[in-house]
């Protein structure tokens, strides 16, 4: 199948970074007096993703980590449990930072239900708990994270688009009863609504794991031979899926959108085998939640919600410098917008 390059309303799904004008929904203003670097007080934070392992999370433990260079004084304590599935691990983990007694906690939820429990036990400790990428219902704490809505809107729009309005469709989930995976789902189904060619015709989770997924794929292949497109909901769903279409010899001739910007992914997106990556902002979810934690604790500072940014990344934009900065972020070159209310603390040291 040919697929025609992307148009121009896709695109401006992206927000430009460092150096250009770009907003920011929700995030946290930090007072013109105030300076999280002044103060002397020592503070660890116990930082948990969802797993550990994965490309996604390295860039979160990279920002974290990268906040607490700028900062002084603040040590980064990051753990996790091996696979996104283990809820109970990660309870277990959570409350014992809880029992050490760290200074404060900022972790992605692996259950939307199941962490409400610690984040309340937190919070009777007097011990403030940020969410990251995933929170939990109802909503607790402050919420540093991707809009999972729009990107899964902006899937269901490239969908139409790669497959001029007429195909039909699957979705590979990860964990449903995460936030994330509940919030992608619901975006994609919606935007499909939009186009009335568009049918969605398999739906699958794989528990995050590219083996599984591997296997969903090839039996939602088997069961739909006609199929026309895929969308991979997140890094593992991605991997497995393309490995799939790879081993039946379809590369080129179903479309592919990914979520999410591992090695093998954007590996992927550069051959043409994967047509567009919904990429988050890891790094800044990291970076951005340490430092609004180290002022609310050292200055008082009030935190609220952020929306970090969803970006549609293609074969004709991922050299672009600020989707490279994306792709590869690092403490030098981090990707933040220049709204960004920490962007004063890139240039400390």
């Amino acid at each position: 199948m040919r697929r025609p390059r992307l148009r121009r309303l896709a695109l401006a799904a992206a927000v430009p970074l460092l150096g250009i004008a770009a907003c920011s929904s929700g995030s946290s203003t930090p007072s013109s007096t105030s300076s999280a670097g002044s103060s002397s007080k020592a503070l660890t934070l116990a930082v948990v993703p969802k797993a550990i392992g994965f490309d996604y999370w390295t860039h979160v433990e990279a920002g974290a980590k990268c906040a607490a260079s700028k900062l002084g004084n603040v040590t980064i304590d990051w753990n996790g449990v091996s696979a996104e599935t283990d809820v109970t691990g990660q309870v277990s983990l959570l409350n014992g930072y809880i029992d050490r007694g760290v200074n404060g906690l900022i972790y992605a939820a692996t259950d939307i239900k199941a962490l409400l429990p610690v984040t309340a036990r937190a919070q009777t400790a007097r011990m403030p708990v940020y969410n990251i990428d995933s929170g939990t219902t109802p909503q607790q704490v402050p919420l540093f994270a991707t809009d999972n809505l729009k990107g899964a809107h902006d899937v269901a729009s490239l969908m139409n688009t790669y497959l001029h309005g007429q195909g039909k469709v699957a979705i590979i989930e990860f964990q449903p009863g995460t936030m994330t995976d509940n919030q992608r789902k619901q975006g994609f189904v919606q935007g499909l609504t939009a186009y009335p060619g568009m049918h969605l015709v398999a739906d699958q989770p794989d528990g995050s794991d590219a083996s599984k997924a591997l296997t969903v794929t090839n039996n939602i292949l088997t069961a739909n031979p006609a199929l026309n497109g895929i969308f991979g909901s997140n890094e593992p769903s991605v991997i497995g899926a393309s490995q799939a279409v790879r081993q039946r010899h379809l590369s080129g001739k179903i479309v592919m959108v990914g979520w999410d910007a591992a090695p093998d992914e954007v590996a992927a997106l550069k051959s043409g085998e994967i047509s567009a990556l919904i990429v988050q902002n890891p790094f800044r979810m990291g970076f951005d939640s340490v430092i609004a934690m180290t002022e609310h604790i050292r200055n008082g500072m009030s935190v609220s919600n952020e929306d970090t940014g969803v970006y549609v990344v293609t074969k004709q934009n991922m050299n672009q410098p600020a989707y490279s900065a994306i792709l590869s972020p690092s403490c030098t070159n981090p990707p933040l917008p220049s709204s960004d209310p920490w962007l004063k603390y890139v240039h400390m040291s």
